[in-house]
């Protein structure tokens, strides 16, 4: 699925710290694509099927924080280009994103269609002045983005400003555009943006400053990117990261709300994480899973990465908890 193709690439740094690893051992015990880990221990908790997910609280912030946040071509940066920007962040929140999704992944309507319609419900076009002249607002090339940039710009031409929108691909070639001045602002993601910078700055093995602090996060990413040339806004407390599901069937069965939780009534050989090949080896997920919670798992399903393969692992009862990802249009009906 290309709408989160952004999140496939950054799955392989999310949490790491260390250099890559390699897959030994993944999915090589039996055709399932399961294996099952040494440390397993106590009964755990078996899958239960179920049509919807419920997202578990990551109650001890195992992930980085990536929060939309906008970023700017620093000399074009103006107070009202980022008043407008921000207000965009302000108005949404990760329930209200999923709706975004929702609209554009399930309901088919385009981003610009769901974009004006939430900016009509959200007071979007008003209060907002002070904007003169053409600006671009560049989008990546997946659905989420492209409607983010569609709300950046439905405030921005309510500021005052002429904008247009243009899909910039991937990363490594947006990144550049808005640091010369092609591109003016952009939706971006906290922790991805300053892992990014921090390694094209200082090298990719430099240690980590994105984490699962927002305001630490966003205050390294600040830094980064004056260096860059570009300016930061206000983080959303809309968010696009990682996240651990199961049914709302074994959620309501089991009573659990949090991966706290999870782990409190949950560890044990009955339990089956599903994931992304790397995830046993990467420090977001499984290995993260029991060194933040003290989960442990009795097997684990290989499948991708917060796709199709890891969310029917769950809803078919053959693995508990599943990783996917915050916004997932899908987890709107929850």
């Amino acid at each position: 699925m290309a709408t989160h193709t952004r999140r496939a690439s950054v799955l392989l740094l999310a949490g790491v710290t260390a250099a890559a690893f390699a897959l030994t051992g993944c999915g090589q015990a039996g055709s399932s694509g399961t294996e099952a880990p040494a440390t397993a221990s106590g009964a755990g908790c078996a899958p239960v099927a179920g049509d919807q997910l419920v997202v578990l609280d990551d109650d001890k912030h195992l992930q980085n924080t990536d929060n939309i946040v906008a970023v700017a071509n620093a000399k074009r940066a103006t107070p009202a280009l980022l008043a407008a920007v921000d207000k965009v962040g302000a108005a949404l929140d990760t329930p209200k994103l999923i709706a975004l999704n929702k609209a554009v992944e399930v309901e088919r309507k385009t981003s610009e269609v769901a974009a004006q319609e939430f900016a009509a419900q959200a007071g979007l076009t008003t209060g907002l002045s002070g904007g003169a002249g053409p600006v671009v607002v560049g989008a990546a090339n997946f659905p989420e983005s492209k409607t983010l940039a569609e709300l950046y710009k439905i405030a921005l031409n309510a500021a005052g400003f002429q904008a247009t929108v243009q899909v910039a691909g991937n990363r490594e070639l947006y990144e550049p555009a808005l640091e010369r001045g092609e591109l003016t602002v952009f939706p971006e993601y906290a922790a991805t943006l300053t892992e990014f910078l921090n390694q094209k700055q200082n090298g990719k093995e430099a240690a980590a400053k994105a984490s699962g602090d927002v305001n630490a996060t966003v205050a390294a990413l600040k830094e980064l990117a004056t260096k860059a040339g570009l300016t930061v806004g206000t983080p959303s407390a809309a968010a696009d990261q990682n996240a651990y599901a199961v049914t709302k069937a074994f959620a309501d069965q089991h009573q659990v709300k949090t991966l706290s939780d999870f782990a409190a009534k949950c560890s044990g050989k009955a339990t089956v994480l599903a994931g992304p090949p790397e995830c046993p080896q990467r420090s977001f997920c499984q290995p993260g899973l029991e060194k933040t919670y003290g989960i442990t798992f009795g097997s684990f399903q290989q499948a991708d990465a917060g796709g199709p393969q890891s969310k029917t692992a769950v809803t078919t009862g053959k693995a508990t908890l599943g990783m996917v990802f915050s916004s997932d249009g899908s987890l709107a009906t929850n």
